[in-house]
């Protein structure tokens, strides 16, 4: 294990997936565990705040799931891909039961996991996961295939990415030849995304395990949605969070108060 620059407490380490690498930060401790599954264009890092909140009650493990970070690319992004990536980390970590948050693509990974292996899931927090996402309209990630994946110099990338610039600056990786490359494949982006699309609800109400729902002021699910969602699954508690749909890097404090007191009431 390598200590990661992500957080000094954290360790990153690997495990081999059918010849695929998926790699995972560990942020230690002898507290319970806690496995944390990112969104799309993210990586397990965007949980290092939280796992400093947390503390030693908890030990929280943060995959990059497949095609983000530092885990190779797949040759799907299907949910029952993402799904068995999930599994293979529990068995490999050697974890009967664990309390599962995922935001976004992360949290319906979580809640469908649960589904198929209620046994193994003692608690969900959800941010940001709908139970039934994208049956109208367009992909949202339509803009990423304009995007370049990789160039011979950060600073070119960087020109190439434009006005996404920024949001990508701070986690672009260097090749072992020098050149540079996004975090993930952006045609692997909007192929994920097709396929997270689709009406969950039973998955949603398979489970009864207590679970955290929470939701920004400005996120990206309908409060006719929320509502729902709570009537139907009990043992379900909503948060509203004053923030967009980007809780865990726009509102880290919030959603670590937040997690943090739904933990200790399990």
């Amino acid at each position: 294990m390598n200590t990661t620059a992500a957080n000094t407490a954290a360790t990153r380490a690997e495990l081999v997936i059918d010849g695929r690498q998926l790699s995972y930060l560990d942020f230690g401790g002898i507290g319970r565990p806690i496995v944390a599954l990112h969104g799309h264009l993210s990586e397990g890092a965007s949980f290092a705040p939280l796992a400093q909140v947390l503390g030693a009650d908890w030990r929280l493990i943060a995959p990059d799931q497949r095609g983000h970070g530092e885990s190779d690319r797949a040759a799907d992004y299907s949910r029952e891909g993402y799904l068995a990536d999930i599994e293979a980390l529990l068995d490999h970590l050697g974890l009967d039961r664990v309390v599962l948050l995922g935001h976004s693509l992360g949290a319906i990974n979580a809640y469908q996991f649960a589904a198929r292996h209620p046994e193994r899931v003692t608690a969900l927090v959800n941010v940001e996961g709908a139970a039934s996402l994208g049956l109208k309209g367009p992909n949202p990630f339509a803009f990423l295939l304009n995007q370049p994946y990789q160039a011979p110099s950060c600073e070119a990338l960087l020109a190439g990415l434009g006005p996404a610039a920024p949001y990508f600056a701070s986690r672009l990786r260097e090749n072992a030849d020098g050149t540079w490359r996004l975090p993930f494949h952006p045609q692997d982006m909007y192929r994920s995304e097709d396929l997270v699309h689709g009406d969950h609800w039973e998955d949603w109400t398979a489970t009864d395990c207590p679970t955290l729902l929470i939701h920004g002021t400005k996120g990206i699910i309908p409060a006719e949605q929320i509502r729902a969602m709570v009537e139907h699954r009990p043992g379900t508690a909503p948060v509203e969070l004053d923030a967009d749909h980007l809780i865990p890097t726009t509102a880290p404090d919030a959603l670590a108060a937040a997690v943090k007191a739904f933990l200790a009431t399990i």
